[in-house]
Formats: structure tokens, sequence, C-alpha cells
């Protein structure tokens, strides 16, 4: 081996043996993390990591700076075979590939193109994030440091790579070729002489090689590290319903704690969450929260979980502590309480105007290129403060007390749960014990003025299309979803186990409902707690009606609408076109989308039991929305929840629309479409 041959082993070796050490003091600190399975369907979680990882499907929602990081990502993978030959050279002289044969001119060609689309990639991305400057890329201090440093070096590896090929085209020792890009930079030193050729050959290889293994072992001290952690972070991410709560085992008298307050209560996954974060900031920019002034910032708080891991992390592991009756204890048993260890992930880091700003929407989730789940570590987070300090807003004291007297978030008698229906001759459950449809009414249904219309327009629509349908009547409770969201698991239990044991009286093919929150929680959480049903949304079934004929929507309504998607609805169940097929099942009705509307809907504000505090700081979600709408100058706001029609119409009132614009539920307009 020549001197170049020893060095370059050398640095290579120790390079990557730093860069290993790093990463596994990384793994060993997701360790202090809670234990959860994420190793099932393998397949499914393969073609996630193909879509999401691979195909860059969630960058490529935003076309220009998803184009951009596709080229870099791309680009890197293509250029791996680039910097492998190039290291190949540091073993062993004029090391090349060619031994591809005809491939090999193809392969170079492919890479000399895909170094140039990175070199315009990483100038368009310090542009953009130094003169366009979006607002979701505002970072200060280190993070805005190691963003740049990332992009330049990125951008140098790119011109030693250019630098050190055009050498070697001028020092003749491999076929030109393929390298068309080099080629032309080459025409430009053709004076140069070969001895000088290869003096600054070595000086581009040597620069190329050392930035290239500087990159590598500045990764886990970098933001980038997501580099590393976003393929298994795609790979290990729920599969389905990704925003639903998983059960808190409350019978368990081993369990000292319940949530979050701190990094070491999370789940290894969520730690890794931490470190998967790019700070893109696309889940902080479309948060309605952050939008309208609230102290949230999903991208904050992940950011935080990160830099609280890296944090306490060290200590626990490196002196083996354990926390026993309230104290950390270390391998001797000696109590190790200090500052670092006195200090929380809550209150400390993540503030409780943070935790309770969340609508719950999960436009974070769904906008999140590395699929981080930032929902699952805010409601911890709820959950610790309700079950364990009994730190809430105010106005939720009288939603639980409520719940536990009248099963429902408002201060009605249980007993006029069924007074909606007065005329309508419903069926009840308790009377037939078996039908075809069980319509599960929901609180808003039940109690709320406004939305008693709809129940009674859903039911006469059933009617029509002579459904077997009755309700449970007083039997029916919350289904528990304003308890689990405001973090009172406790509750939320209570209410959920009731119903199931109601619903296990009665025999039944499908529950239908008129509202996205009972039918997320009643399809995709009860079968936590063994309640198993085939659960339909009312826009689903209405639709189903329509299409088989049972339904004839045939009056013309010369209407102007605009439908805004439920959150739990639309993100959380991927009901998007039932509702629109539904408006547009009606003559004469011209429709229009607002700007964010589908998978990009703003949510009303509602959610994660909002619908029951009050709204302190900055602007309101609902008047957000609302103004959205309004600016299509339409004649109706449709839905399909109930919660969005009290926000909507509350807004709409509140601008001042009341008499132009009214909020109708797409039964209420199927209703007024057949002619009877």
């Amino acid at each position: 081996m020549n001197i170049k041959s020893i060095i370059f082993t050398i640095v290579f070796v120790f390079s990557v043996l730093f860069f290993l050490k790093n990463c596994y003091r990384l793994l060993k600190y997701l360790k202090i993390g809670k234990s959860e399975a994420r190793n099932d369907r393998f397949s499914a979680r393969l073609l996630n990591v193909i879509k999401i990882a691979f195909g860059q499907q969630k960058l490529l929602r935003e076309p220009l700076a998803g184009m951009m990081h596709f080229a870099i990502f791309w680009g890197f993978i293509i250029l791996l075979l680039a910097i492998i030959e190039s290291m190949g050279e540091g073993l062993i002289p004029n090391f090349n590939l060619s031994f591809l044969g005809p491939l090999y001119p193809i392969l170079l060609a492919i890479q000399e193109l895909m170094g140039i689309f990175v070199l315009i990639s990483v100038l368009f991305a310090l542009w953009r994030r130094y003169v366009i400057r979006p607002k979701r890329l505002e970072v200060k201090g280190h993070s805005q440091f190691d963003a740049t440093l990332i992009l330049v070096l990125i951008l140098l590896i790119m011109l030693s790579m250019f630098g050190q090929n055009t050498m070697q085209i001028l020092k003749s020792d491999i076929p030109v070729e393929g390298r068309f890009i080099s080629k032309q930079f080459a025409y430009m030193f053709t004076g140069l002489s070969s001895d000088n050729s290869k003096l600054w050959f070595e000086i581009f290889w040597w620069l190329h090689i050392l930035i290239v293994l500087g990159l590598l072992n500045y990764l886990p001290y970098s933001k980038h590290l997501h580099i590393l952690t976003s393929i298994p972070n795609v790979y290990l991410a729920k599969l389905d319903n990704r925003a639903n709560l998983k059960m808190l085992n409350l019978a368990d008298e081993t369990v000292t704690k319940f949530g979050a307050s701190d990094v070491e209560d999370l789940t290894w996954k969520q730690l890794l969450d931490g470190y998967t974060c790019t700070e893109c900031g696309r889940c902080t920019a479309s948060c309605p929260a952050n939008i309208t002034g609230k102290p949230l910032s999903p991208k904050k708080i992940i950011m935080d979980v990160r830099a609280r891991t890296i944090e306490k992390a060290p200590r626990i592991v490196t002196d083996q502590l354990s926390f026993v009756n309230g104290q950390w204890l270390n391998k001797n048993n000696e109590i190790a309480n200090d500052e670092l260890l006195s200090k929380h992930l809550i209150d400390n880091y993540i503030t409780e105007d943070e935790i309770w700003a969340c609508t719950t929407c999960m436009s974070c989730v769904q906008e999140c290129p590395v699929q981080i789940e930032h929902i699952d570590t805010i409601m911890d987070m709820r959950r610790y403060l309700v079950l364990n300090e009994s730190r809430f807003p105010k106005e939720l004291q009288v939603v639980f007390q409520n719940l536990e007297r009248n099963f429902t978030p408002w201060a009605f008698s249980h007993a006029s749960r069924a007074d909606w229906a007065d005329g309508l001759n419903l069926s009840l459950m308790s009377e037939r014990k078996e039908v075809d449809v069980l319509y599960w009414v929901g609180c808003a249904g039940s109690y709320d003025e406004r939305y008693k219309k709809v129940a009674r327009a859903f039911s006469k629509l059933m009617q029509i299309a002579g459904i077997d349908f009755a309700i449970l009547g007083t039997e029916e409770k919350c289904n528990g979803d304003p308890a689990r969201r405001a973090g009172n698991e406790y509750l939320a239990q209570m209410l959920i186990m009731d119903n199931i044991t109601t619903l296990s009286k009665y025999k039944f093919n499908k529950i239908v409902t008129t509202c996205p929150h009972c039918y997320n929680t009643i399809k995709n959480e009860y079968p936590q707690f063994g309640g198993k049903y085939k659960v339909v949304h009312h826009s689903d079934f209405i639709l189903e009606l329509i299409n088989s004929g049972k339904l004839k929507p045939a009056k013309i309504q010369k209407n102007k609408i605009t439908y805004h998607d439920s959150c739990y609805l639309g993100r959380y169940n991927d009901i998007y076109d039932a509702p629109r097929k539904v408006i547009k099942s009606i003559p004469g009705i011209k429709t229009f989308e607002m700007k964010r509307s589908g998978d990009k809907g703003l949510c009303c504000g509602a959610g994660g039991a909002r619908m029951f505090m009050e709204e302190n700081i900055g602007k309101r979600v609902n008047h957000e929305r609302t103004e959205e709408a309004l600016a299509f100058h339409p004649d109706v706001i449709c839905t399909a929840c109930p919660f969005c029609m009290t926000m909507l119409t509350d807004g709409v009132k509140d601008k001042e629309a009341g008499e132009k614009v009214y909020v109708r539920d797409i039964a209420e307009l199927v209703l007024e479409g057949i002619e009877m």
C-alpha cells in the first residue's frame, strides 16, 4: 500500500468507528422510553417506505420545495456509487467501476446529471431560506447554522466531485465517455499541465472524501439526523387510524403515573420521532392553532422532545438510574435527584397553553414527510395533566361533571335524550331488539337545538328509503370522545364500557351516525375495549341510498355551495368524496372548493375537546375558516359534522353574514331535494 492508501484507510476506519459509536449512543438513549410493538404487517410497512420515504409522497404535496428535496435525496442515492468509486481510489490507484462494461458510461452520465440537479437544488434551498424566507422555516441560533452548514457541505461535496472528475479527465486516467458535464469543465483548463492536473485531482479527491466523512459524522449531532432515521421512522409508523389513541390500562395497580410528564414516560417510538424531525415546519404551517396565533407549534413540541431526550437520557443511561417512589436512584440505590432530573418536559419545555391549544385535527400528522405522530405525544401530556395533577382548563370541570352525571358534555337531563324524536314515530332498540340499522344519534343530535334538525332530517330520509332502523334513546350515552381528547381516560373508558354493555344486548347489522366524532370513536377505538361493529357515517349511507335509487333528489336547488371537511371524517377516516357526491346529486346546485380543502382542509376549531373550551389567545379558528368560505360569496356552507356546524354557524353570525349565508348539513339538503 502507498502512503495515500495508508492515510485514507486510517481516516476511513476512524470515521466509520466514530460514526457507529454515536449511532449506538443514540440508540441507547431510546431505551429510556417505554416499550411499544411496531413490527407487524411487514408488506404494508415496506409499501409505506416505498411511497413516502423513497417516493417522497408527502414532500411533493408542496410541489416546488418537494421537487427540490426529491432531487437532493435521489441525487445522493444515485451518487453513492460515485462516492464508493472515489473511496476505492483511496485504496487502489486509478480504481473505477469500468468493469460494468457498457453500463459504466450510462452510470457516469446519470451521476453527472444528478450532480447538476443537486447543485441547483441546494442553491435554490439557500436562496429560499435566506431570500424568500417562508415562515415555517424560521429558526434561530444553532438550527439556522445547522441547516446552512449541511447545505454548504452538500454544495462542497458536489463541487469537489466535479473538480475531481474534471481533473481526472485532464490527467487521462479513465475514458471520458459519460462524463459529459465534467468534460465541458475540462475544456476550460486545457492549458493545465499533467503534473498540475494530478496535483489538483488529489486536492479535490481529498476534499471530497474528507467532507463526505465529515458530514457523515456530523449527522448524529445535527437536525439532519433524519437522513439516517427517516426511513426507519416511516417503516415504524402507525398504519391505520394514525391519530387514534391507545388504551391505558387503568386497572394496573403497579402503574404510578398515567400519561407523560417527561421523556421517559413516552415510548421509544415517540423519542425516535424527536430524532427524525427535519424542522421543515410543514406541521406548524398547517396547524390551525398556530395559524391563528396560539402558542402551539407541533414542530416545537417534537424538537423539545428531542432536546430533552439528548439532555436527560445520557444521565439515566450512563449512571444507570431508576425511578422509584418519586425519586431517581442510582445503581447503588442512592438518591440522584438534581436540577437536571427535577426538570420536566411539561412546564420546563412545553407549556400548558401549548398542550391545550391542540384541536387534534391531525393536519400535523398528515403533512409530516417522515410520519411523525405529534398528537400521541400531546395527548399523553394531556392525560398526565388530567389524571395525575388535575390540571386542565376550568371549563372542562363542568364538562367532566356533566359527562359523569348526565352522560353528555352539556347540562341537559339524561331523561330528555330522546325528546328530539317527538312526532317522528321512531322505534327504540329496547322495543325491537333486532334491526338492520342502529342510528347512533350522538349528544349534539340529541340536545343541540340546531343539530336536532339534522337528526330529524336524517331520520326522515331513512323512513323515506324504507330502512329498518331504531335508536337507543335514553340508553345511549356520550361515546367518550370529548373526555378522551381532553385527557380524562378514566371518564372516557367508563362511558365506552357502558355503551358497549348496552350495545351487547341488541342485534343489528350496522351502526350509522351523523357525527364524525362518534363515527371515529365507535369504529376505530371501541375495538380496543371489545366493541367491534360495522360503523357507517351518514354521508356514505346517504350516498348508498341515492346510488341504489332509494332516495331520489329531484327538486332543483339553485344554490352556490362550498363543503367544509370535518377533520374526524376526512383526515381520520379518509372520507372526502362521499359528502361531495351527495351534494352534487341534487339538481341545480353549483359547488366550489375553498383554498384549503380535502386533506388540506382547515379545522373548524372544535376538535380535541376545544368545542367546550374558551379561545382566549389569538384569532378564533372558526373565524379563520368562516372568512375563507365567505370570500367566495356562497349561499350555503355545507357540513357533515355537528361540531363543524356549530363553529361555522357561530362564525357566520360573528361575521354578520347570517341573513345571507346558511350553514346546512348534507342530510338537510337531500331532504329538501326530494319531492314528497
